[in-house]
C-alpha cells in the first residue's frame, strides 16, 4: 500500500487537481478510494454499467475497442496523471472500450457524487476539466480527420509527433518516444494494417526524419517529420 505522503504527491500530478491545496488533497484521499492494477489486467470492458471516473496515479493505461473479428483498436494510451472513463456528467465515454494496464497502475476510482462535490468546494477543478477535456476534443478531431484524409506515412508521422509531445524524452540521440510500441500496436491507433506501418516507418527512415533502436522511435529530424506529416 502507498503511504500518504506518496499518495499526496502522485496526486498532486493529476491535471484535474492541481488547483487542490494540501488540505483538499488529504480531504480527498480519504474519501476516494484507489486500486493497484498489475500489467495486462482489464480492469473496465463493455457492458460494466456504472458511472467511474479514473485518475491514473502512477502506471500506464490503454483505452482500446475490439472488432467481432478480433481486432483491436487503440483509442488512447493513458499516461500517469490523466483523468479518464464514463460519466455523462463530464461527456467522458468508454461504452464498448476496454481499459487495461499496460505497466503496473495505480488508479483513484472517482464516482459522481464525488466529482460534483470536488468541483462544488473548488471551482477551479471544473475549470482544469473543461480545459482538459478541450484539449482531448481538439486531438480526437485532428486525428479523425488524419484517418480520413491522409496516407499511412502520414498518418504515422502525425502520431509520432503526438507521441512525442506526450511522452516523449530527449536522448543524445534526439527526441525519443520511450513506450515500447509495437507496429501492431501503432497500427491499430491510425486505423491501418501491420504491414503498411512497417513500409511506413521504412519511408520515414529513408527521409532521415526517424530511427529504430531496440523498439523505440527516435525523431532524427523533426522539420523532415513535421512536413511529412502535413
Amino acid at each position: 500500500m502507498l503511504l500518504l505522503e506518496e499518495k499526496l504527491r502522485l496526486l498532486s500530478m493529476v491535471d484535474v487537481l492541481e488547483p487542490l491545496s494540501e488540505e483538499e488533497l488529504e480531504e480527498f484521499v480519504q474519501s476516494v478510494p484507489d486500486t493497484h492494477v498489475e500489467r495486462g489486467r482489464v480492469f473496465y470492458a463493455p457492458g460494466d454499467k456504472s458511472e467511474a471516473l479514473f485518475l491514473l496515479k502512477r502506471g500506464k493505461v490503454r483505452i482500446y475497442k475490439a472488432t467481432p473479428e478480433g481486432w483491436e483498436f487503440t483509442l488512447a494510451v493513458v499516461e500517469a496523471g490523466t483523468m479518464f472513463g464514463e460519466m455523462s456528467l463530464t461527456a467522458q465515454r468508454m461504452r464498448e472500450a476496454y481499459a487495461e494496464a499496460t505497466e503496473p497502475s495505480d488508479i483513484c476510482v472517482l464516482r459522481r457524487e464525488d466529482l460534483e462535490r470536488v468541483v462544488r468546494s473548488n471551482p477551479d477543478v471544473g475549470l482544469a476539466m473543461m480545459r482538459v477535456l478541450g484539449e482531448r476534443l481538439r486531438a480526437c478531431e485532428e486525428r479523425l480527420e488524419n484517418i480520413g484524409l491522409k496516407d499511412v506515412p502520414t498518418r504515422l508521422a502525425s502520431l509520432v509527433l503526438q507521441l512525442v509531445d506526450h511522452e516523449g524524452v530527449i536522448t543524445p540521440e534526439g527526441a525519443s518516444v520511450p513506450t515500447h510500441y509495437t507496429h501492431r500496436q501503432l497500427a491499430s491507433m491510425i486505423a491501418a494494417s501491420r504491414e503498411s506501418v512497417t513500409r511506413a516507418f521504412t519511408k520515414l527512415r529513408r527521409k532521415g526524419a526517424v530511427e529504430l533502436k531496440d523498439r523505440r522511435i527516435y525523431v532524427k529530424d523533426v522539420e523532415v517529420l513535421k512536413s511529412t506529416a502535413e
